[in-house]
């Protein structure tokens, strides 16, 4: 997958605010991870969202195999990508509808069923197994009698039984606890061999997944190498990794706090 020259801005953007992506070149070897880091508003997610046409560009190209993703017909290049973001979208179906929504349809019954372990088990959401019917259980409107991070996992799960060629992944594992992001991760490195991925990473542990890093600030590339490299030869990326790392620290002390309060809670009215 390369990307050469890519702008984009909103239509409705006033003319004196500069291209939310401006000039981005980056090329994503076949097979390989790549992950893209930066503060808030660099324009990681948006970049992301340009491959599969969430938005189209308004300038430059993106191509997957040398042909412009404006080329293909939507259906062609859906059915090349899976996404999965922070904000997980799921249908009032079945655990199973949802998760299997992207898998080649010619598969047997028993090659789904493999599939759909092979899924649940990369993104730890075999606890859909022991909900009251198991993956046969309807998840309601956008999945929300689910968790946050029940959510994330499903979506993630969707996105790789769909086994697609490019994969898209935007912080995924963003309300996962940390020990569940270090199974999931672990599992991912698995299952992301041979796929050629782009990922937003806001997280060092979603940074290892990746092969080579690309630092974006301002909406541009401003250094590419692997997460080594950088951190040697980069003092804006080591000020990135330590900022996301203390981002991540103080979530960590505030999820602890509101478990403590609600524990609280619960003992106050107990008595």
């Amino acid at each position: 997958m390369r990307l050469e020259g890519v702008h984009f801005r909103y239509e409705d953007a006033p003319d004196h605010v500069p291209d939310v992506i401006d000039g981005v070149d980056l090329e994503i070897r076949p097979g390989e991870t790549m992950a893209l880091v930066g503060v808030t508003g660099s324009g990681k997610s948006t970049l992301l969202q340009l491959v599969p046409r969430l938005y189209d560009v308004t300038g430059g190209t993106i191509t997957i195999d040398g042909v412009d993703v404006r080329e293909m017909s939507l259906m062609d290049l859906r059915s090349l990508t899976a996404v999965a973001f922070e904000d997980a979208t799921l249908f009032s179906d079945s655990v199973r509808d949802n998760v299997l929504l992207g898998a080649d349809p010619a598969l047997s019954e028993e090659e789904s069923e493999a599939l759909l372990h092979l899924a649940l088990r990369t993104a730890d959401a075999t606890f859909t197994y022991d909900l009251p019917v198991g993956v046969d259980t309807r998840i309601g409107e956008e999945g929300m009698s689910l968790s946050g991070g029940q959510r994330q996992r499903l979506a993630l799960a969707r996105s790789i039984a769909a086994k697609p060629a490019v994969l898209l992944l935007d912080d995924p594992l963003s309300a996962l606890d940390t020990k569940t992001e270090e199974i999931v991760t672990e599992r991912l490195r698995e299952v992301l061999e041979g796929t050629t991925t782009l990922i937003v990473a806001h997280r060092t542990s979603t940074v290892a997944l990746a092969d080579r890093v690309a630092l974006l600030e301002g909406g541009r590339v401003v250094a590419v190498g692997t997460h080594a490299e950088l951190m040697e030869t980069s003092a804006r990326y080591r000020w990135v990794i330590a900022h996301q790392a203390e981002e991540r620290r103080r979530d960590q002390d505030i999820e602890t706090l509101t478990g403590e309060l609600e524990l609280r809670a619960i003992q106050e009215e107990g008595r």
